[in-house]
């Protein structure tokens, strides 16, 4: 594959992309991925899959302990290992030790940056309530022991973090080795390396960044399997929405059916009431003083059965019925009326 005239930009992605890709074994069997800038006039980049293994790989695979490169001496530093260098409140340990340890953040940062990635400063409070430490006759938050970067991959940011691993030792050797941490993931994976006796930190920092590489990977993997899932809580929280509203409407039927069937059975017993009553005024002596009021208490009475009557006008098929989210919790099988989210929290609570 030709890329025509890339720029600086494009070269650097391209390279992250291929760097992935080796470090993932993604070239099919027997196949590597090589890329060399082309000598015409754009400087085109050509991408090819060769058959076998490189010529200058040994014994050891760089997927299997990728090499970065430490310098000597910390020219041109990057601008957070710089501020590290400069901060009086962070790396507290003795000079050897910070220089080494500023040396590794150098190399890691000055690889994470060429591999496409973006190296920043950790914020780090005024005030650090952990534990505090005795150094050069002063007490510091533990903090003030460490050295902090944070590496952006691809949208994931990961802490790595250097410190004298054993500062209290009095074994001269012990108190010497450095530490890095990049923390606990999902995985369970390895997060802690320190100076041993078979290897030291300078030749674990592409193994370091490896791991980065795939939790970021994996982190991306999680979004998108928290998205599908997301989404697919959606579907069935719209769809059982859509059955809730069917059984809280058909139970609201029923409920308007037995109250019309209530009334029109109270206006069919006060009906064969009224016309007792007439039956008995019309046997009532007429110079009964009471007669012309029980006329009147008959006439509002059977007006009155007229009104409780639903069949006194056709009834209807109940239509625009709206629903508060209580009316549909017990048609619900344990989703929210308030979301899908809220059926989600509610659960991950157990």
């Amino acid at each position: 594959m030709i890329i025509s005239e890339p720029d600086e930009d494009e070269i650097t992605e391209w390279r992250r992309v291929i760097d992935f890709a080796k470090r993932h074994k993604l070239a099919p069997a027997g196949k590597r991925i090589e890329k060399q800038r082309l000598w015409n006039a754009g400087r085109d980049l050509q991408i090819s899959l060769v058959d076998g293994p490189h010529a200058n790989s040994g014994r050891r695979s760089p997927e299997e302990n990728p090499r970065v490169s430490v310098p000597g001496q910390l020219r041109s530093p990057h601008r957070v290992v710089a501020a590290l260098r400069d901060s009086e409140r962070r790396l507290l340990m003795p000079p050897s030790l910070r220089r080494r340890a500023l040396l590794l953040l150098q190399g890691l940062a000055a690889e994470a940056e060429r591999r496409g990635y973006k190296v920043r400063e950790q914020r780090v409070p005024e005030r650090d309530h952990r534990s505090a430490h005795y150094y050069n006759g002063r007490y510091f938050p533990a903090s003030c022991r460490e050295g902090v970067l944070e590496i952006v991959i691809d949208g994931f940011t990961s802490c790595v973090t250097i410190k004298q691993e054993f500062p209290q030792s009095a074994d001269p050797d012990r108190s010497q080795q450095l530490a890095l941490d990049i923390g606990y993931s999902r995985s369970k994976r390895q997060h802690h390396w320190g100076d041993r006796k078979r290897s030291r930190l300078e030749d674990v920092l592409g193994i370091v960044l490896r791991e980065l590489e795939t939790r970021a990977v994996e982190e991306q993997q999680r979004k998108l399997d928290e998205e599908r899932a997301k989404e697919e809580r959606r579907i069935s929280w719209e769809a059982a929405m859509a059955n809730a509203r069917e059984k809280a409407a058909q139970a609201r039927f029923a409920t308007i059916l037995r109250e019309q069937a209530r009334q029109w059975q109270d206006a069919h017993a006060l009906r064969q009431y009224c016309d007792a009553l007439e039956r008995r005024i019309n046997v009532a002596v007429d110079e009964d003083v009471d007669v012309e009021s029980a006329r009147v208490w008959l006439r509002w009475a059977r007006d009155y059965a007229e009104t409780l009557d639903p069949l006194t006008q056709l009834p209807t098929m109940p239509y625009g019925l709206t629903f508060e989210p209580e009316d549909l919790k017990p048609h619900l099988n344990g989703w929210s009326p308030y979301g899908p989210e809220a059926h989600a929290s509610a659960w991950s609570t157990f």
